[in-house]
């Protein structure tokens, strides 16, 4: 009669042990397949971004893919935003100030155009933005413009000298040429200028007949798509090329220094360096990926997911063929500047997303590991207890 309760006893000991094997290898297996809740919700989200059948066209380097800075937001390191108008800055702007996941989050009010971006524990911003620091280096200012005027106006003001220089970090958002020109074709109409605009250049702004008008009135309101393209002044025309470009290299504003062809192929080139080099861009019309890239880029995550907006004014309007044909060539410098974008866009998006898969295989290899290790203690407990 012992003898039968032994075995007995044995075989419940064994069948609770394999009960508990099973139930241990089901909650490891959830852990190995989705660690957490919020990368299963990524994974989901993003496996419905699969590029459709994206052809790079451009061979960059691998420091210009592989994109993923320090940011210490604690430390001394700013974001700076360069603003380029119609691009869909205004709505990233915001997201930067109201969206970010943040252990001191920008503190915004009603009625207020400026948030304040502190670090943790100090009085001091991390980010230099129309919505948090304001148009401090002018009106939209451009690349030229901040990159002359941000480090003295953050620098002496909070950078101790006996500490290193701290990293500027600059972004942006580009668009489609064609979208944007029209875009600020309409914003102009309805009586909006760049006026405030100052444009400096080498210490100076551009002279009047450096930089003509368009227009002679307080502003340019009512006027047509072709008034618009028909001023040769406008500066709507390859907009992000310029204000990407260090204009310093065709002598700023003056245009007499060399051929118009000869100046603006100078200036692609720079823009091109330049946005190589900033720490991350965006692009309207690839929101979701633009919301990526710059979480992995600064190792920050937006709280709400961004949204594609295609119903924009620009897109309201109904343009015939040949005048798109005339916009695309009066912003051929900018349509060559946004194919190489888009392209280092999306191979850096391709990156990225190798990376992650990479880092997610060598996540389910511990969990492997971690779980052999289990079973096999699990299996000499067993051993030991026959």
């Amino acid at each position: 009669m012992d003898e039968k309760s032994n075995r007995s006893s044995v075989r419940h000991h064994r069948l609770l042990i394999a009960l508990f094997m099973v139930l241990l290898f089901g909650v490891i297996m959830v852990q190995y397949m989705c660690p957490s809740g919020a990368e299963c919700q990524t994974l989901h989200t993003l496996g419905s971004w699969a590029l459709v059948r994206f052809i790079p066209r451009f061979n960059f380097s691998k420091s210009d893919l592989y994109r993923g800075v320090d940011f210490n937001i604690k430390g001394d390191d700013v974001i700076v935003f360069l603003h380029i108008q119609k691009t869909g800055g205004t709505t990233f702007g915001r997201h930067l100030v109201r969206n970010i996941q943040l252990e001191r989050p920008c503190e915004c009010h009603a009625g207020q155009k400026k948030c304040s971006c502190y670090r943790p524990g100090k009085k001091e911003t991390w980010l230099f933005s129309r919505f948090s620091t304001g148009w401090s280096c002018g009106l939209h200012a451009d690349w030229t413009e901040l990159t002359n005027c941000v480090p003295s106006r953050m620098g002496p003001q909070e950078t101790p000298k006996n500490l290193p220089r701290r990293n500027y970090y600059y972004i942006t958002i580009l668009r489609d040429p064609v979208s944007r020109y029209l875009s600020e074709w309409r914003h102009v109409q309805r009586g909006a200028t760049w006026k405030a605009s100052l444009h400096v250049c080498d210490g100076r702004s551009p002279t009047l007949s450096e930089l003509p008008s368009c227009y002679s009135g307080d502003d340019w309101s009512g006027c047509t798509l072709q008034e618009f393209m028909d001023c040769p002044y406008n500066l709507a025309n390859n907009r992000q090329t310029r204000m990407l470009a260090d204009l310093s290299l065709v002598g700023c504003y003056n245009v007499s220094t060399m051929s118009e062809d000869e100046r603006w192929a100078v200036l692609l080139e720079s823009a091109k360096r330049n946005l190589r080099s900033m720490a991350f861009f965006g692009l309207t019309e690839y929101q979701r990926k633009t919301q990526y890239l710059f979480e992995r880029s600064f190792n920050l995550e937006f709280i709400a997911p961004f949204t594609q907006l295609n119903g924009t004014r620009a897109s309201s309007v109904e343009v015939p063929a040949e005048t798109q044909h005339r916009i695309r060539v009066l912003n051929k410098w900018d349509v060559e500047l946004y194919e190489y974008a888009r392209d280092l866009f999306l191979q850096r998006f391709q990156v990225a997303r190798q990376q992650e898969r990479r880092q997610a295989r060598e996540k389910r290899l511990q969990e492997r590991r971690r779980l052999r290790g289990r079973l096999n203690f699990l299996e000499d407990y067993l051993n030991q207890h026959e």
